[in-house]
């Protein structure tokens, strides 16, 4: 017996599922979770000492890979100043002036914990700022563990197969209202049964939680139109797509300037970090200045200050850095196009720039209702069969890959290798 199965015989026994995270669970694919002790570069290290080329780059925050050294230098002078004040430092200050004075849809920005916090901040300040309760937001869109957007979520919630979350009143999702990713029709509809009550649509940009699914052309310039002709607020949750898909996330790389933006730990450097920020007039409701309330005594930590603060410079003064990752990706994800092609799989490859899905279906998918045609038996075979090999994907068929600068093209050859032998595997 390997070390992970002995951890999680451990695990189960004293944490829920063996897991503090359900999408960290491996029991769709029959098996374990790998158990990681360490990580470096594009790898990740189980607790049996074996390498694997990860994918997962702790759920996208590893962008410049994995221990960088920089980050890594930055985080330990952060810790022999101190962990934890619980009040005001210079570091805040200094990242909160970096992203506004770079980014022109966030004027100002408030440190959180997590993206589920971030998310759950910013539905609050909108329904504060517009005086209005009702939400729409998206069939397979993922927006964190908050009561009331557990509503035809994505993530761990699709790959458990849970249509919501017992312990939600209903109560708490009378707001919410679901509409169809892609189609501006459904959306249009909810803002017409419900005239003057909805405060916000919140969005995945990318949808990245029920696999990689992009906007279709004209969909969220649509959302934006379609906010500010009913007098809603647009919200674009960049947990994932902040500071991936461009320095400035969707929004610049689809020139949409939403009203609110939320991100997750890409700007702690994969600290738990979240924020949210957007329209100065909008934030300056928020407490202490205004009468929208939340706190939280760990927010703006100065270690995951500094370890944000050196990532996004790194980010923002190594421009290459997107076009790299924007090879790397069209290199993986193209060749596994190619070999899909190649070998006739029923498969389908969705991507952009560093974010990527091999979806088990032959559909090409554009909303929930396709992601879930996708045979997540197959799905189990192919993680088994990578990770046998030497490959870390995220255990669940709906789920991103994520690529690194660490990514070289040795390591995405060697990934190819693989994946050409699971094609052949299934194939023959």
């Amino acid at each position: 017996m390997d070390r992970s199965q002995q951890l999680m015989d451990r695990a189960v026994k004293f944490i829920p599922g063996g897991v503090n995270s359900p999408v960290r669970a491996c029991g769709n694919v029959g098996m374990a979770p790998r158990f990681i002790q360490g990580a470096t570069g594009p790898y990740v290290i189980d607790a049996d000492s074996r390498r694997y080329i990860d994918y997962i780059c702790s759920w996208g925050p590893m962008i410049l890979g994995h221990n960088n050294p920089e980050v890594l230098d930055k985080v330990i002078r952060a810790c022999e100043n101190g962990l934890s004040f619980g009040a005001a430092t210079e570091a805040e200050v200094d990242i909160a002036e970096y992203i506004c004075t770079r980014i022109p849809h966030v004027e100002m920005i408030r440190m959180v914990n997590s993206g589920t916090e971030a998310v759950m901040s910013a539905i609050r300040l909108a329904r504060g700022y517009t005086k209005r309760d009702k939400i729409i937001k998206f069939a397979g869109n993922y927006h964190g563990h908050s009561d009331c957007l557990l509503v035809d979520a994505g993530s761990g919630l699709m790959t458990a197969g849970i249509p919501g979350s017992a312990g939600v009143p209903a109560g708490c999702t009378a707001d919410t209202l679901s509409a169809v990713y892609n189609d501006l029709d459904s959306v249009k509809k909810l803002f017409e049964a419900n005239e003057g009550k909805v405060a916000a649509v919140i969005v995945e940009p990318v949808a990245a939680n029920m696999g990689v699914v992009l906007p279709e052309k004209g969909f969220l310039k649509g959302l934006r139109e379609l906010c500010t002709q009913n007098g809603a607020l647009l919200i674009f949750d960049e947990v994932i797509t902040g500071f991936r898909l461009a320095f400035g996330g969707a929004a610049e790389r689809f020139k949409i300037k939403p009203d609110l933006v939320t991100y997750g730990k890409i700007i702690g450097g994969g600290m738990p970090v979240g924020a949210y920020g957007g329209r100065k007039e909008i934030m300056e409701l928020v407490a202490p200045l205004g009468p929208v309330y939340q706190a939280g005594t760990l927010s703006g930590n100065p270690v995951a200050m500094a370890a944000g603060m050196e990532q996004l410079k790194l980010l923002a003064e190594n421009p290459d850095i997107y076009s790299k990752l924007e090879a790397a990706g069209e290199k993986l994800y193209g060749g596994m196009e190619n070999l899909i092609r190649q070998y006739d799989l029923p498969c389908t490859v969705s991507h952009i720039g560093s974010l990527g899905c091999v979806f088990f279906t032959s559909a090409e998918v554009k909303n929930y209702e396709l992601a879930k045609t996708s045979d997540t038996e197959a799905f189990a075979g192919y993680y088994k069969f990578m990770l046998e090999h030497g490959i870390h994907l995220a255990p669940s068929q709906f789920e991103a890959m994520f690529l690194s600068l660490a990514h070289t093209d040795e390591i995405l050859d060697q990934t190819l290798e693989v994946f050409e032998d699971y094609c052949k595997s299934v194939s023959a």
